[in-house]
């Protein structure tokens, strides 16, 4: 061994020593992974998961990419008419107007996004299109709408007219237009998916129809590289769902992904992610925001502020929805 590599290697043990006996697992932590498989992986959020997984599976089995996979995966829930939180089915904001986010990153940290998109059947095509075909990551509003026609996306007619029945009985309801909707374990908002192809590389979707009769104009965190996805593939991905506002406000996702590169497990990670979000808030009336991770070992981690939150697993053995830990009930 050379002195250069011995006296490095004597440093980084005697940090990493120190560092666990000084600094416990406030930074540096010895790894305690938990639920590692073997890839391919596919993790999604929420029961809509298990239909978005297998959809992925489908190509990551055939030794596809993880970022078609994940494209793949969440444009089967945007297709679900009958879910209210993503895609055309879901319910629109206080306006009456259904307005999309999406977002997708891969391997190569590329990443695409839209918001406040409104008529486009797959958002999260769009997405990839503005990744992969403009200079810009992220497009918004008419703009965005104007470059899915123009690449010939397919458009869709919103609000569907059930949907639309509901939120006029909520306008009837609602007088004082800025009233707050309640945000609980039973809004299964948003899919975010993450997986890992058969070489180990990482890419992660997130699209929703968003928070349910919302301001008109508000944009959460599903559309945001960093809070509701982020993707290193040195590291690890982690996507969020929940109160948007919270998470944005500790750029989430990214906050987890940099957790693991200083040591913590997937699980450690999304811990203390919730942790900031707590200490952030002091009201946590409806407060909900879910982390679901894995890193480049394939090992998995989730927590939550409440209970409730669960997410799917696909693997080669595996094909389940798994409860989350969380820090406190309802």
């Amino acid at each position: 061994m050379k002195r250069r590599t011995f006296f490095r290697l004597g440093l980084a043990t005697g940090v990493l020593t120190l560092s666990r006996n000084v600094f416990g697992s406030q930074l540096f932590v010895e790894k305690s992974f938990v639920g590692k498989t073997d890839a391919p992986i596919v993790l999604s959020t929420w029961i809509h998961g298990l239909e978005a997984n297998r959809a992925a599976w489908e190509i990551l089995s055939k030794g596809g990419k993880a970022l078609d996979a994940v494209e793949a995966g969440v444009r089967v829930t945007e297709s679900d008419l009958t879910n209210r939180s993503v895609g055309v089915g879901g319910r629109p904001d206080r306006d009456g107007h259904v307005t999309l986010d999406a977002c997708i990153m891969d391997e190569q940290s590329r990443c695409g996004s839209v918001a406040f998109l409104e008529g486009i059947a797959h958002p999260i095509s769009v997405a990839r299109a503005v990744m992969e075909k403009t200079q810009h990551v992220m497009l918004v509003g008419e703009g965005a709408r104007k470059f899915a026609i123009e690449q010939g996306f397919e458009t869709a007619k919103t609000p569907l007219p059930e949907v639309k029945k509901e939120w006029k009985k909520w306008r009837e309801e609602n007088k004082d237009l800025f009233v707050k909707p309640r945000i609980n374990h039973e809004n299964h908002d948003t899919i975010g998916l993450i997986a890992m192809d058969k070489n180990g590389d990482l890419s992660g979707a997130c699209t929703t129809s968003g928070w349910a009769y919302k301001l008109h104009g508000r944009v959460g965190d599903s559309p945001i590289i960093g809070a509701g996805l982020f993707v290193d593939n040195e590291v690890g991905a982690a996507t969020a769902t929940g109160l948007g506002e919270a998470i944005i406000r500790i750029a989430g996702s990214h906050t987890v992904v940099e957790l693991m590169r200083h040591g913590y497990s997937p699980q450690k990670a999304c811990e203390e992610a919730v942790k900031r979000i707590l200490a952030k808030h002091k009201d946590l009336t409806n407060l909900q925001c879910c982390f679901l991770a894995i890193d480049k070992e394939g090992n998995i981690g989730s927590h939550s502020v409440y209970a409730g939150f669960n997410y799917a697993l696909k693997t080669a053995s595996d094909d389940k929805m798994v409860d989350s830990t969380f820090d406190r009930n309802w």
